[in-house]
Order: structure tokens, then sequence, then C-alpha cells
């Protein structure tokens, strides 16, 4: 088992519950809760505060991402800043305890900005407890040490001290786990155990002395350490904090593997599944999985052992996939250029010594009459001029060939087919209304954070990367790059020529993308930043042309642009969203998901659809 990633979901586990309470999850208040929400006509601050609450104090993580996505979606509509900080955090909360870091950072880095925007320290303060929390899970020592003291920093001087209390007990876990200074560890331990006591903190107790039993058995006082731990886990039972008390089950176990108690140890993991299980914690079914595995193989057990290892892996990878692809960049086109420029001037250079040496013959052949011999030699210089002449003329036009396909091309990646030949024609370009295309528009999540951690220089190679291969999609599909801007991406269906699929090839070009940035995402080969994409597409009349007469550029306008906009800056992370005039188009191909009515800026109102899956074979 690996015992410290146990330990350090621990470490994260009080970071999420020490941002807003420890009070006691009662499971009736949470049903009463949850009935009044299904039954009750509320009002829209009393919807929001009882999400609120569910999201807080819900003991299933999925349940709590559930309200937690409720409450922001509610407090967005109505611009409640507060309601929207709360929702952000216990967003991250349950995508943190469910595994899902990458979400759970890029929510929390948002909750930062927000917070610093409002002045909200308290909040400020969690989230970077939050944050720390996370990058120790993915081993990045420094960043966790950074932001534990930036969360120290900004709480140390406020009235409420748990999240200060919660910042000292992850600093002195950190000692503890990465640092193998578990005396050091319980000194931390000791001030911030003090410091529950006097906030009467009950969870953030428990946690304080199973961190100090983890600490014990690093320094081998299993007694003190088994005394610990299970103190712990009947506080956390009180709470109803599975979580917690799987891992800690899972501790156990070790604790009496040393003991050499295998059949207790054998007991502790079980229970330890169970709990998970029920409670669809993957991270710990994977972990108890292989422990059971361990103990049987260690039994002689072999049938057992090979069955439980094989669940382990089953959910080990449904939690981390990893892809090995890298692309490597072509360079066949120069190699290949450059050979024939070798061959032509290896054959200009034989043929110019083979006339050469014919010339000499000619003047060697001393009993040829004088006009003959005069003759030949006009002749050979007449050869020789065509024939450079020739090759001259030859080279020129492949050059002007060349260049001519290289300023197509360039004017193709500028302009639409049709666009660039009337421009080729005429030197204008009139502007043309289109009375139904569709529009897309993408935008990477919490792109402004990524960018203030990177070098330029990783920033520029990131999104270039991303954006070749949504160029690669959009070819293969048929449709046109309009532009990008900034790191949002902007393309469109039925622009060059008519065609009735424009919106069907624009979705699946969606869902092309989609899965590229997934894969990426999962592939720890690559030297690139994680990004993840929104989408949103909407259908209807547009006016094109190009404007400027310097560095010229083709753009498109209209109300359905606008609309497109909106529907990316609506949408979620790895989804399509689209309007009902894209879906009254794709209806019949593919299986959409109602959202309801949005009000929508300088438009009105208008039904909104998320795309799930493909329902047909879209074309032939």
């Amino acid at each position: 088992m690996d015992k410290r990633r146990h330990l350090i979901w621990l470490r994260l586990l009080i970071a999420v519950i020490c941002v807003h309470s420890f009070n006691a999850q009662d499971k009736s208040k949470i049903d009463s809760l949850e009935t009044s929400y299904l039954t009750q006509n509320l009002s829209i601050p009393e919807q929001m505060a009882i999400l609120s609450e569910l999201a807080n104090k819900h003991p299933n993580p999925s349940q709590s991402l559930l309200y937690s996505d409720k409450l922001l979606v509610l407090a967005q509509s109505q611009n409640s800043t507060k309601n929207i900080i709360n929702a952000l955090q216990q967003k991250g909360n349950a995508l943190t305890i469910k595994g899902n870091l990458s979400q759970a950072l890029e929510i929390f880095m948002d909750g930062v900005q927000l917070a610093k925007e409002e002045k909200e320290i308290e909040m400020l303060g969690g989230f970077y407890i939050s944050i720390a929390g996370v990058y120790s899970v993915m081993d990045n020592k420094s960043h966790t040490i950074l932001y534990y003291k930036k969360a120290i920093e900004v709480l140390k001087d406020l009235d409420d001290k748990s999240n200060y209390a919660a910042a000292i007990e992850n600093l002195g876990d950190e000692y503890n786990l990465n640092m193998a200074k578990p005396d050091l560890a319980l000194v931390y331990f000791e001030e911030s155990g003090k410091l529950w006591e006097q906030l009467g903190r009950k969870a953030g107790l428990a946690y304080n002395i199973g961190n100090k039993g983890l600490a014990y058995a690093q320094l081998k006082r299993s007694e003190e350490a088994e005394s610990n731990i299970t103190e712990a886990i009947r506080m956390l039972e009180e709470l109803g904090d599975y979580y917690g008390i799987s891992v800690y089950l899972t501790y156990m176990s070790d604790i009496y593997i040393e003991k050499g108690d295998y059949e207790a140890a054998i007991s502790y993991a079980n229970n330890s599944l169970a709990l998970a299980k029920k409670y669809g914690l993957k991270d710990q079914i994977a972990d108890a999985y292989l422990k059971l595995s361990e103990l049987n193989e260690f039994k002689g057990r072999l049938r057992p052992s090979l069955d439980y290892y094989k669940n382990y892996i089953t959910y080990r990878d449904s939690v981390k996939s990893i892809s090995e692809a890298q692309a490597i960049a072509e360079i066949k086109r120069d190699r290949d250029l450059a050979q024939a420029e070798f061959t032509r001037e290896r054959d200009l250079a034989v043929k110019d010594q083979e006339l050469a040496l014919s010339e000499e013959k000619v003047h060697n052949k001393q009993n040829v009459a004088i006009g003959i011999g005069v003759a030949l030699f006009l002749i050979a210089l007449l050869a020789l001029g065509l024939y450079r002449r020739t090759m001259y003329i030859s080279k020129t036009k492949k050059i002007i060939e060349i260049e001519r396909n290289r300023s197509d091309k360039l004017l193709l990646n500028i302009l639409p087919e049709q666009t660039a030949i009337e421009l080729k024609n005429s030197g204008t370009v009139e502007a043309k209304k289109h009375e139904l295309v569709s529009v897309l528009f993408s935008d990477f999540k919490g792109f402004t954070h990524f960018a203030e951690d990177m070098t330029p220089e990783m920033l520029v190679k990131s999104i270039s990367y991303y954006f070749s291969e949504f160029d690669n999609i959009i070819e293969k599909n048929g449709l046109e790059k309009i532009k990008t801007i900034g790191d949002a991406y902007m393309c469109a269906g039925g622009l060059s020529f008519p065609d009735k699929e424009h919106a069907k090839k624009l979705t699946l070009a969606a869902q092309e993308m989609i899965d590229f940035v997934t894969t990426a995402k999962n592939d720890v080969s690559r030297d690139y930043a994680n990004f993840e994409i929104r989408i949103g597409i909407n259908s209807g009349p547009v006016v094109a042309g190009v404007v400027g007469s310097k560095k010229f550029a083709y753009d498109i306008w209209g109300d359905t642009v606008n609309v497109a906009s909106r529907m990316e800056s609506m949408s979620e992370v790895g989804r399509i969203n689209i309007s009902e005039m894209t879906y009254n188009l794709i209806k019949s191909d593919f299986e959409c998901e109602y959202r309801g009515e949005f009000e929508i800026k300088n438009h009105g109102k208008l039904n909104l659809y998320f795309v799930n899956s493909v329902l047909t074979q879209v074309f032939d």
C-alpha cells in the first residue's frame, strides 16, 4: 500500500472540511433540507441558503458536487458574489474528495481571483488551504508550502481561527509526510490541537488526534498510534465523515500487519472497502483492493488475491489513465527539396562537362576543313547557349510555380477558397450575407491562471499545440477557421459553399476537439499546459467579408456570432452548449440535454442544450 498517498489525502480532507464549519452532519437534517428544496415553493434566496448548506454538509461527495453546481448556476443568474464564492469552494471540495484534482484546482483558482476582488479574506485563506492540499496530492512540495504559508499569513489576524488552525495542522503534516520529521510535526499538531479545543471544533480535533497517531506510527510507537487512530475513527463516525474513516481503517490494517495479526488487518481493510464502495470513493476503493490482494497473497490465498488485484487495476485505471503519444516535427518536405536541388545541379555539371569534352574534340581534329570546324564550333556554342537558356527558363518557371503555390496556400490559410479566388481575380471582395451557417467558439477554462504561472515561451508553445490540432480537425470536417483571440478559437460551417450538413459537421468537430483536449490532458509525456475546454455553437444568418487593405482579415458579423460567443461563456468544462436554432438542425442525429430557458445579453430568452452523444451514423 502507498501509505504516503493515504496520509496526503487525509491532509487534503482536513483542508476541505476546515474551510467553513465543523458542525455534526445530522442525516435527518439533511433529509429535511432535501425535502424542502424539492417540494416547497421557495424564494431564490431561500433556495441558495438550502443549496449552500447541502453542498457544505452532505456526507456524499457526489451529492455535494450536484448541490454546489446548482448553487453556482443560481448564484450566477442573480449576480450574488458571496454565493458564487461559496459555491466555488464547495464544488472544489467535492471534486477534491472524488479525486478530480485538475478540475478542483481550476475551481479554487477562480475562487482566489473572486475572493481577492471582493476582499473576502477568510474565504481567500480557505482557498489557499484547499489549493495547498491539492498540490500536496500532486506531490508538488514547493507549491504546497507556498500556499500554506500564504494561508497562514492572511488568516493569522482574523477573529475566527478555524482556517488558521487548519493551515498549521496541514503544515505540520507536510513535515511528517514529505520531510520525514514526525517529531517536528508533533510540535505543530500540539499547537493546532489547542486551537481546535478552544474553538470547539470536533472534526478538526478528530483529525488532529488521527494525525498525531500517524506521526506516532512513523516513530514506531504502535500502541500510541493505535490508540489515537481508534479515537479519531470513533469521533468521525459521530460526524458521518466516511472518507476519513475509510483512510484510517486502511492505515489500521497496516498497523496490525506490523504486529503480525493478519486476520485483523484483513478485517480493517474489508471495512475500508465497504465504506469506500458505499460512498463512491474511487481512490480508496482501489487502495483497499490492493491491500486485500497483498494480505491474501501473504496468507497463501492466491485466487482471492488475484481477484482483488484485478479489481484494484480496474479502479486505479478509472482514476488515472496515461496515453503515450507525442507528435514529431515533419522535416521531410525540406529534405526532399534539398535533394531535388542537388540532383538538378549535378545533372547540369555533367552536361557542362560533356559539352566541354565535345568542344575539345572538335579543336583537335586538324584534318577537318576550316569551314566545317568553324561551323561545328558555332553550332556547339549555339547548342550550349540554347541549353543554358532552356535550363534557366525551366528553373525559373519552377521557382515561380513554387512561389505561386506558396502564395495560394498562404491566401487559403487566411481566406475561404471562394473568397480567395475572388480576391485574386478582381483585387477586391464583396461582402456576402449567408442565410444559414453555424458558428463555434471555444475557450480554455482558467487560462488567466495558467498564464500567470507559465513563461511566455511555454504559454505560446502550449496554445500552438492545441490550436494546430484544432486546425486539422476543422479542415478534415470541411469547415472554416475564422480567427483566434487569445485563448479563444472561432470557426464556422456553411460559408464557402452551401452545405445542409454544416451544423452536424461543426458538432462532430466540437466533439473531436474535446476528445483531443481530454487525451492531451492525460498525456504525461508531453511538456504542455493541461487546459480544459468549453465550447458553444449557434446557427443563423451572418455577413462575411474582408476588412482592411493592408494585413486584411476575413471575418463574420451578426447576432448569430454574438449568441455563439454567449453559448461558449455559458457552457461548462468538457461540454458543448448549443442554441435552440442549432438544436433543431442536429436533434435527429445527436442526443441532447435540455438545460432550460436562459436570458441572453442583447438578445432575449433562449432555450439552451448540451450535446451528449451521437444518436446515428451522421454521414454515410
